[in-house]
């Protein structure tokens, strides 16, 4: 037999005649990972002579390395050495690090065992002259031809340089698994109503989910026509179970629920603070005030007359939030990953916190008489609630009762209960006549005085849907909102007067085109809104007051809170307009915003209150996250929406058929959005229902108009409406008009006209009942 040669640089040996040896395991192991690109039995074969003979063992051969897990077949068919990256592949930019770095992983990787993640470094030889604007830089969600280069680094073993874009990467879809009995294939609905097409899941991909399931799958390639594809890569469980409901919401809107280990370690080894380098504040009688199914609570507040002469009926005010700042580190894990979160997100069955329990329900929670750290800001005020100083205070207290705001109130209206009892002269009552005296101030103020609705959703134990209700309202809500409003300038103006950089709570004016819009509106009601000079809320409040009580209140507040500009983060002050105020800065829940959390850093630094303040990598920073705090702050008020949307959809399916009063909500030429005064719930009326018409679509009147009758359907019109579909899985009602609508002018043949078919029984009068059929 001849003697094979020794291996070339690619792993394999010259070609030999049948019958000569075959290639060792560590010889084709050395080769599959030096030789990337498509690599089947064929390929390596011929790299190493395989002739005659020597075929069938030298594939034995290969099925004991497959089947000992050191090399297996990916999506293309070619072996690989598991745990290994070819030098040059395909891979999926999937995320960004905490500090920016883009991470990928594998779009094709063979084996049981999870991809490997990959960090993507920039690389300098293309940028700058060999870069245009026409190839942007690759970001998350391309998929990318990558040299790969292995690091010795645990963390990060692969680091992947661009070569160039190849497309985009597979796209996440939470849905419901459909698969009938028998079926060859199964159906994925996805669960947003944005999505408008189902895919196809062949059962290889199915990972094991059941008809009914709630799924979490991503789109493969498939045939250029016909139905999509996608694989399931998470299975959550039952559809129908109320409990998924959140479930649905936070991995469709990409809210982080689970806590990496590092984050629960660092949470579990923190200790309680005692009194060393603190004021004792533990004789105050500080007080927590919470909704009765408060989640956390980390303030608290306590008030009396000054004893100052010279300030003759004012008062001092305490306002004590609890200390994170003391337990979340910068730089740390609990911090990167609160930095990441945001937020905490509330749902009606759960919340997902931006810190540990052990943080947030434990060492930072105000426990009734429990010590607990504490950064308090001491106010005084004179007679009409003008502020005449402050002072911040790192201290140490101890909450003498943990009230909630009924019980306040009832206590205040002379029905106080066994805990609030004995606290009403001592501790109630000067924080209710100190309350007094800010309202004072708040009223000449004059913020944005918006009252909506709030609807609340009981939740039992079982995670079932008990009742939906309006939510309750207390003048005690307002007592707190002032003091925490109190609190929160005093932070901006504290950082400010100390030129520490700072991240700003900001609420630009409404824009030009939306002032004019508001006023060609009102104009219609024979209000009149004068746009042309500078706005300020009174403006909005003077029309709020006209209305107050009669049959367009609902529809003109519903109009001026849409005018409004979005409040947002920005170490860049402009003010708050709706507040009315020249500087505000959240300081009042660290164990839920992030923004709060660097504002104590920014005063525990500028106030020289100890060594974990704010750092200068962390003022250097203030941009970025002010915009991503901003952004999860959306991302968690959308998913907070839709999850009430899908629990009210639940509770509503078995009233398919009932008939609900609302009012018009929203109008856009493909039909009326309705919310029912019941449930709050938002309901469509289809366009194509209304009846034998065209209808116009007013954007200045916000309504629909009919053009050969007139019939006008407007926003904030009472409507009665028959439920027709509920799709919890989408949060979606359908609803058919019954009874609403006014008379009005003609439309006429002009402008953005929408067809509605000549179907169904003759209308009545406009206002009267007309119960046409079902119209499906």
């Amino acid at each position: 037999m001849a003697e094979r040669s020794k291996p070339k640089k690619s792993g394999a040996g010259k070609k030999r005649k049948s019958g000569g040896h075959l290639p060792s395991r560590d010889d084709i192991l050395k080769f599959i990972a030096e030789n990337g690109g498509k690599l089947g039995k064929r390929e390596i074969g011929r790299a190493f002579g395989i002739k005659g003979d020597d075929r069938l063992p030298f594939k034995q051969l290969l099925k004991e390395l497959k089947d000992e897990g050191l090399i297996a077949k990916d999506e293309t068919k070619s072996l690989r050495r598991v745990g290994e990256l070819p030098p040059v592949t395909v891979i999926e930019i999937t995320h960004t690090d905490i500090d920016g770095d883009l991470i990928a992983r594998p779009v094709s990787w063979p084996g049981e065992t999870p991809p490997p993640q990959i960090v993507v470094t920039p690389d300098m030889k293309r940028r700058g002259k060999h870069e245009t604007v026409d190839e942007p830089p690759a970001g998350v969600g391309d998929r990318v031809l990558a040299r790969i280069e292995k690091t010795d680094d645990e963390t990060w073993p692969f680091e992947a340089r661009v070569i160039r874009r190849v497309g985009k990467g597979a796209e996440r879809i939470m849905g419901l698994f459909r698969r009938a009995k028998g079926a060859k294939v199964a159906r994925l609905i996805p669960v947003d109503k944005k999505v408008r097409v189902e895919f196809e899941i062949g059962l290889d991909d199915a990972q094991g989910a059941e008809d009914g399931n709630l799924v979490l799958a991503e789109t493969i390639p498939g045939k250029r026509y016909g139905t999509p594809r996608a694989r399931v890569r998470e299975v959550f469980g039952d559809s129908a179970d109320p409990r998924s409901i959140s479930l649905i919401a936070i991995h469709t809107h990409g809210i982080p629920d689970a806590f990496p280990d590092d984050v629960i370690a660092e949470a579990e080894a923190a200790k309680h603070h005692g009194l060393k380098g603190r004021t004792d504040l533990r004789d105050i009688p500080l007080i927590t005030i919470d909704p009765p199914d408060a989640r956390d609570h980390d303030d608290a507040v306590w008030a009396a007359p000054d004893d100052d002469p010279k300030n003759e009926g004012g008062v001092v005010a305490i306002v004590a939030i609890a200390d994170v700042a003391a337990y979340v580190k910068p730089g740390s894990p609990m911090d990167r990953e609160a930095r990441k979160r945001g937020n905490s997100t509330y749902f009606p069955d759960r919340v997902v916190p931006m810190l540990p329990e052990r943080i947030s329900n434990d060492l930072c929670s105000l426990v009734d008489g429990e010590d607990r750290a504490c950064f308090a800001v001491r106010m005084v005020f004179d007679r009409n609630g003008q502020k005449r100083g402050h002072e911040f205070i790192r201290g140490l207290m101890r909450s003498a009762a943990s009230l909630s705001y009924k019980q306040v109130q009832q206590a205040i209206d002379g029905r106080p209960d066994d805990v609030a009892g004995p606290l009403l002269e001592p501790v109630l009552k000067p924080l209710w006549a100190a309350y007094r005296i800010l309202a004072k101030a708040r009223e000449a103020r004059g913020p944005l005085d918006l009252d909506m609705p709030e609807y609340k959703i009981d939740i039992d134990a079982e995670g079932r849907i008990g009742a939906i209700r309006i939510g309750e309202k207390h003048e005690s809500m307002k007592l707190i909102e002032e003091f925490m409003i109190q609190a929160n300038v005093c932070a901006a103006e504290s950082a400010e007067a100390k030129r520490r950089s700072v991240i700003y709570r900001i609420h630009d004016a409404p824009t030009r085109e939306k002032l004019v819009a508001l006023a060609e509106f009102l104009a219609t009601l024979n209000l009149s809104f004068a746009k042309g000079e500078t706005v300020r809320p009174a403006n909005f409040n003077r029309i709020l007051k006209s209305v107050d009580g009669t049959e367009h209140d609902r529809m003109v507040s519903d109009v001026i809170l849409r005018s409004q500009a979005q409040a947002v983060y920005s170490p860049d002050n402009i003010g708050h307009f709706g507040l009315n105020l020249r500087r505000y800065a959240h300081f009042t829940s660290p164990i839920r915003r992030y923004a709060d959390l660097t504002v104590h850093r920014a005063l525990v630094a500028s106030l020289d209150f100890g060594k974990d303040g704010q750092t200068d990598d962390e003022a250097a920073g203030l941009v970025e996250i002010a915009e991503h705090i901003s952004m999860t702050e959306r991302r968690s008020m959308l998913a907070e929406r839709d999850s009430k949307d899908r629990f009210i959809a639940a509770f509503l399916e078995a009233r398919i058929g009932a008939e609900f009063r609302g009012r018009v909500a929203g109008v856009t030429r493909f039909g009326l959005f309705v919310k029912l005064d019941e449930t709050g719930a938002d309901g469509f009326v289809p366009i194509s229902t209304l009846g034998g018409d065209f209808f116009h679509h007013d954007e200045i009147l916000h309504a629909l108009i009919g053009e050969r009758t007139g019939l006008t359907y407007r926003l904030g019109d009472g409507v009665l409406v028959r439920l027709v579909e509920a799709v919890p899985i989408t949060g979606g009602l359908r609803l058919e008009l019954l009874e609403g609508g006014s008379e009005g002018k003609p439309a006429g043949r002009g402008g953005n006209r929408r067809p509605a078919p000549r179907r169904g029984p003759p209308r009545g009068k406009p206002g009267a009942e007309r119960k046409a059929k079902s119209r499906r």
